[in-house]
């Protein structure tokens, strides 16, 4: 760590292709720093707040959204090229629901009392995107609790139960009225607004810039 800790607060949704390669290039940039001076925090951003409990089917819902087949065929265009440049192998044919990620964000929020996560919302982003697995689905969120050494038990209790649902969608609906309309945002240092899935050697001009007003 150097002298002081910057804190990074990012706004996200598990089921947000860009969050999922915003991380993932953010990460890269980190990994090639390894006495960076962030402290990484995860907040609850929905990217569809009214979807319905169950979640819904995910080509009604993108055709939905974006005008029909075509529509969402070009809005997505992007993603697959963004993400293939990223590394990412994304599994777009596989995915067939779209889950209200109410209870995803629960448990990011529960992981974090552990200090876990960042290694939870690795897992989400692994089992939404690559192995295309309903992460609104109780039984898959307590599997990911226990890979990422939280106690599935105590997990799947908590997400019978309504516990911190109110508090996640306040933070939510906080992140909103402070301005943020999309995902993924990056706040560093709880001033400087960082919207997108910036490359890394932004992330890497971002630590220099700090390490010289640390200095100075």
């Amino acid at each position: 760590m150097t002298e002081r800790t910057v804190r990074l607060d990012i706004m996200s949704d598990p089921i947000c292709p860009w969050c999922y390669i915003g991380k993932t290039h953010l990460d890269k940039a980190l990994a090639e720093i390894p006495d960076h001076p962030f402290r990484i925090e995860w907040h609850p951003f929905q990217l569809n707040p009214d979807m319905p409990p169950e979640g819904m089917d995910r080509r009604a819902y993108l055709e939905g959204k974006f005008g029909g087949k075509d529509g969402a065929v070009r809005a997505y265009a992007p993603v697959v090229q963004h993400a293939e440049d990223a590394g990412l192998n994304i599994d777009f044919e596989g995915m067939k629901r779209t889950p209200n990620t109410i209870d995803a964000h629960r448990l990011i929020h529960w992981a974090g009392i552990e200090n876990l996560q960042g290694k939870a919302v690795d897992a989400l982003f692994d089992a939404y995107f690559v192995q295309a697995s309903d992460i609104g689905d109780h039984e898959v969120l307590a599997d990911i609790a226990d890979a990422v050494g939280m106690d599935a038990s105590v997990v799947l209790r908590l997400l019978a139960s309504d516990a911190d649902s109110d508090d996640i969608r306040a933070r939510d609906v906080h992140s909103r009225e402070m301005g943020i309309n999309s995902v993924p945002t990056f706040i560093v240092a709880q001033q400087h607004a960082v919207p997108g899935a910036q490359p890394p050697e932004l992330w890497k001009q971002v630590i220099a810039e700090l390490r010289e007003q640390a200095q100075a």
